[in-house]
């Protein structure tokens, strides 16, 4: 498996990251979901070059061009809610994709912090032989991205899969490669350190509730 970080060298996603973790900018929701989409977009582009391609002959008002296009068949999916502005990024790019969308969550904290992950809504479609995207802004102890991933296996298997977010907690990197050790993870960032509630330290917060509003 792969793992790649856009902080590994200076480029602009560090501008968006700092704004994404900043309290003062969080302020700006507006900004916030832009971000996330951006780094969507700059992560999908990584990704775009691990894909097959074939050649193909583009016709022009003034005759033809070869080139390369990918022939692989993509499905991007991701969680409910706070993955959407980042998985819009990721549309963006891979814009005849196929998309899946789930609805999961942290469930109630025990006495020892611990928590199952719940899910409810889903909408995909198949997945076998595809290369699936799956796209969540953080991956915190990682239990959701495998959770989902796992359920959405009954509609196929696909050939490769990649997980993708902009922060990622080494915990989290390390649950991942242990449970999916096939899977190619993707991050804006890694921090090193989880704290009693599994929430990534310094992280950013809660990237739902900073991009749609603070839930009830």
């Amino acid at each position: 498996m792969a793992l790649f970080t856009l902080t590994a060298q200076n480029t602009i996603a560090n501008q968006f990251l700092a704004e994404l973790r900043h309290v003062d900018w969080q302020q700006d929701s507006a900004r916030f979901r832009n971000n996330l989409e951006r780094i969507g977009s700059l992560l999908a582009y990584e990704i775009s070059k691990t894909l097959a391609y074939q050649p193909a002959q583009i016709p022009t008002t003034l005759g033809s061009k070869e080139t390369s296009l990918s022939s692989q068949m993509i499905v991007l999916a991701t969680i409910l809610r706070a993955g959407l502005p980042m998985f819009q990024g990721f549309l963006n790019m891979f814009d005849t994709a196929e998309s899946a969308f789930v609805g999961a969550y942290r469930g109630e904290y025990t006495e020892d912090n611990s928590f199952d992950i719940v899910q409810g809504y889903t909408a995909t479609p198949h997945l076998q032989n595809k290369t699936l995207i799956l796209v969540d802004p953080m991956l915190a102890t990682g239990q959701s991205i495998r959770s989902v991933y796992e359920s959405l296996l009954f509609h196929g298997k696909p050939s490769t899969v990649h997980i993708a977010c902009v922060i990622a907690s080494r915990q989290g990197i390390e649950y991942v490669q242990k449970h999916i050790p096939h899977a190619h993870i993707w991050a804006g960032d890694i921090d090193e350190e989880l704290n009693e509630k599994s929430y990534i330290l310094p992280g950013l917060g809660d990237a739902g509730d900073l991009a749609f509003g603070r839930k009830r």
